[in-house]
Order: C-alpha cells, then sequence, then structure tokens
C-alpha cells in the first residue's frame, strides 16, 4: 500500500481523496467490464 499521508503531505488532501476515488471507480467498471464479457459468451 502506497504511503498515503506522504501524498496528502505532497499533492493535498482533496487531490488525493479524488485520486483514490477514480482509482476505486476504475477497479469496480473493471470488474463490471468483466462480468458483461462473461455474459455475453455465455449466451
Amino acid at each position: 500500500m502506497m504511503d498515503i499521508t506522504k501524498l496528502i503531505g505532497d499533492l493535498g488532501f482533496p487531490i488525493v481523496v479524488s485520486l483514490i476515488l477514480i482509482y476505486r471507480l476504475d477497479y469496480k467498471l473493471d470488474q463490471i467490464l468483466k462480468e458483461i464479457r462473461e455474459i455475453k459468451n455465455e449466451k
């Protein structure tokens, strides 16, 4: 896990929160896309 406190010190709190949210959204989108592909392959 990256050192979040150091990142906050370097970038500022709002930027770090945005990055984390984007990262988590990316991960969720990836999961959703995989599920959609699996559903399409089953048909």
